[in-house]
C-alpha cells in the first residue's frame, strides 16, 4: 500500500522558473506520470481541495502550483491565457519533466487546453473540470457582460464572497447536502487568500476556444454548473471537440470535486488508467 503525506501536511516548496520563483507542491509516489494541477481564476495552492488531491495522490505523483504574481509565487501576473500555458510549460520544465498528464479546473482549463495544443509530446492526458471554455456562437454575450462587470471593483468583491454559495448550485433548495459540502470545502484556512483585483481583472481579460487537442481527453461538469446554459449540451460539445469523454455529475454545480470527491476522484483515476506511457 502506498502511503504518502496528505495535502494539507505538505510543504510548500519553490522552483527558479525563468528567474521568478514559483510555489508548489509535490506529493504521491515517484514512479509514473506525474498530473499537474492547473487552478482556477485566481486561486492559490489552498484553493485544491485536498480529498480530491489525497484521492489521486494516494496512487499518482501530484504537482500543485501558484501561477506567476499569485499567492507565494514571484512576478507579475500574465494577462493572457497563452502567457498563463507558457508559464506553465516553463514550471513543468524547471521540475524537469518531459511528459505531464494536466488537470485543469475551469479557467486552467483553458491553459491545458492551449498546452496541448501546443506542446502535445508534453501532454500524455488531459483531464478539465468545469472547463472554463464557451460554444461562441451561444456565450459570447455572456462572456463580454461577465468581463466587463467583473473588471469593477465592487462587483469583483461581492462575486469573491459570494461565489461559495453560487457555485455550488443554481439556487439555495438545490441539494443542499452537496452545496454545505462545497461551501465547507471554500471555507478552508487559506482559501482564496492573497489575490489581488489586479490578478482577478488580469486573469479576466483572457477567453478562446481551442480545438486541435490530441491528447486523450476527460471532461468532468456538474449536472447544474451555473457556469453554463446547459451544461450536459456544453460537455458534449466540448468532448467532441477534444475528442474526450464526458462524466456528469449529479447533484453538482462548478465545483463537482468538492461536491463530490469520491465520484471526481474515481473518474480521473479510472481515466488514467487507460492511459499508456508515450514512448
Amino acid at each position: 500500500m502506498i502511503t504518502t503525506t496528505a495535502y494539507q501536511d505538505t510543504p510548500t516548496k519553490a522552483v527558479d522558473v525563468e528567474g521568478v520563483p514559483f510555489a508548489y507542491r509535490d506529493l504521491g509516489p515517484r514512479t509514473g506520470t506525474p498530473v499537474v494541477f492547473l487552478n482556477h481564476l485566481a486561486a492559490v495552492l489552498d484553493n485544491w481541495d485536498p480529498r480530491v488531491v489525497d484521492g489521486l495522490a494516494s496512487q499518482h505523483r501530484v504537482i500543485t502550483f501558484d501561477n506567476r504574481g499569485v499567492g507565494a509565487s514571484q512576478g507579475t501576473t500574465p494577462s493572457s491565457i497563452a502567457e498563463m500555458a507558457d508559464d506553465a510549460v516553463a514550471f513543468i520544465q524547471a521540475l524537469g519533466f518531459e511528459q505531464v498528464d494536466l488537470l485543469g479546473f475551469s479557467m486552467g482549463g483553458f491553459v491545458a487546453q492551449v498546452i496541448a495544443a501546443e506542446h502535445p509530446e508534453l501532454v500524455r492526458g488531459l483531464i478539465l473540470i468545469g472547463p472554463f471554455v464557451r460554444q461562441p456562437e451561444t456565450n459570447a454575450l455572456q462572456n463580454l457582460l461577465f468581463r466587463v462587470l467583473m473588471a469593477r471593483p465592487w462587483a469583483a468583491a461581492a462575486w469573491n464572497a459570494y461565489m461559495p454559495t453560487l457555485y455550488a448550485g443554481t439556487k439555495p433548495s438545490d441539494f443542499t447536502e452537496y452545496r454545505q459540502a462545497a461551501i465547507q470545502s471554500m471555507k478552508r484556512p487559506g482559501y482564496g487568500r492573497a489575490f489581488s483585483l489586479t490578478t482577478r481583472t488580469d486573469h479576466l481579460r483572457a477567453g478562446e476556444c481551442l480545438t486541435n487537442v490530441d491528447s486523450p481527453t476527460l471532461v468532468i461538469m456538474g449536472e447544474k454548473d451555473p457556469d453554463f446554459k446547459d451544461p450536459a449540451v456544453e460537455a458534449d460539445w466540448i468532448a467532441r471537440t477534444l475528442r474526450g469523454s464526458v462524466v456528469m455529475v449529479s447533484d453538482a454545480g462548478h465545483y463537482p470535486q468538492s461536491q463530490q470527491p469520491e465520484i471526481t476522484s474515481t473518474a480521473i483515476i479510472d481515466f488514467l488508467s487507460t492511459l499508456s506511457d508515450h514512448v
